[in-house]
C-alpha cells in the first residue's frame, strides 16, 4: 500500500520552495530561455525550488517516483509526484503574483493529493483527499465550486486565447461569445479560483503533466470536473477543461468539440 503525505509535509514542500521563489521574486535576476526559435523562460528560482522540493520528497518517501518540469523524472513504481516549481514564470519574471507552485502525487496514474502554493499572497490551496482548502489570511476555509447554472452566467479563463490555432481558435472563439465573461492570463491561479468558486471554467491547451496533476484533485474534491477535450482523464496533460459543475462541463465540451 501506498504511502500518502499528510497535510503538514505539503506544507513543508511549499515552504521549501517558498524559501527559493519568493526572495527572487522582483528582483530582476536573470531569465533563460529553454526553446530555440520560441520564448519559453526559465529562472534560477525555477531549478532551485525544484531542487529543495525533491530533496524533501526523495527523503520521506524514497520509494516514490518524481516527475519534475526541470530536471525529468527519477524512480519507478505506482506513487509518482508531479512538480512545477514555478507554473506562470513568465507572470514571475513580470512582477505579477499569479504564478504558484504546483506539487501533486499520483497513485497508480490517478491525481490523489495536491497543492497550489503562491508565497507573496500568503495563500495555499490543498487537498489531501478528503475535500478541498484554502490556508490564508483568514485561516484555513473549505474550497466549494458555485453553480451559476448555465453558460451565460459563466466566466471563462484562459491563459492566453492565441494558443487556440485554427478551427480550436474557432471553437474557443464560440464559447467565449457563450460565456458572461472572459479573463486571461492567470496561469495556476484560474484553476485554484474554480476551485474557490470564483470562477466557473478554465480551458487550456497544450499542457503537461506538471502543469496540471497538483490542481485536478483540488478541484475534485471541491466538487468540479477536470478531463481532456475528449472526456478523459487529465492526468497526462493535453487539452484540458476545468468546469464547477458537469452541466456547465458538457456545455462547453459540445462547443469545444465541435
Amino acid at each position: 500500500m501506498t504511502t500518502m503525505p499528510d497535510r503538514d509535509f505539503l506544507f513543508r514542500l511549499a515552504d521549501a520552495a517558498a524559501g527559493q521563489t519568493l526572495p527572487r521574486f522582483r528582483q530582476g535576476g536573470s531569465v533563460d530561455n529553454k526553446l530555440s526559435g520560441a520564448f519559453d523562460p526559465v529562472t534560477e528560482a525555477d531549478r532551485e525550488a525544484e531542487r529543495a522540493i525533491v530533496t524533501l520528497i526523495a527523503d520521506a518517501f524514497p520509494d516514490h517516483a518524481i516527475l519534475g518540469e526541470e530536471f525529468g523524472r527519477r524512480g519507478t513504481g505506482p506513487a509518482l509526484w508531479v512538480i512545477d516549481p514555478i507554473d506562470g514564470t513568465r507572470a514571475f519574471i513580470s512582477g505579477v503574483p499569479v504564478w504558484g507552485t504546483l506539487i501533486g502525487l499520483c497513485v497508480d496514474g490517478r491525481a490523489r493529493t495536491g497543492i497550489m502554493s503562491q508565497p507573496f499572497t500568503g495563500e495555499r490551496f490543498w487537498t489531501i483527499g478528503d475535500g478541498s482548502f484554502m490556508d490564508g489570511p483568514a485561516g484555513t476555509v473549505p474550497l466549494h465550486v458555485r453553480n451559476v447554472g448555465a453558460l451565460a452566467d459563466a466566466t471563462l479563463m484562459t491563459t492566453d486565447p492565441r494558443m487556440f490555432r485554427g478551427a480550436a481558435g474557432e471553437r474557443f472563439e464560440a464559447l467565449e461569445a457563450a460565456v458572461r465573461l472572459r479573463r486571461y492570463g492567470l496561469d495556476c491561479y484560474a484553476f485554484a479560483m474554480l476551485a474557490a468558486g470564483h470562477v466557473d471554467l478554465c480551458v487550456e491547451t497544450g499542457l503537461q503533466p506538471y502543469d496540471i496533476v497538483a490542481l485536478i484533485p483540488i478541484i475534485e474534491n471541491a466538487g468540479g470536473v477536470v478531463t481532456t477535450f475528449d472526456g478523459g482523464r487529465a492526468e497526462d496533460g493535453g487539452d484540458v477543461i476545468a468546469a464547477a459543475t458537469p452541466a456547465l462541463h458538457e456545455a462547453a465540451m459540445r462547443i469545444l468539440n465541435g
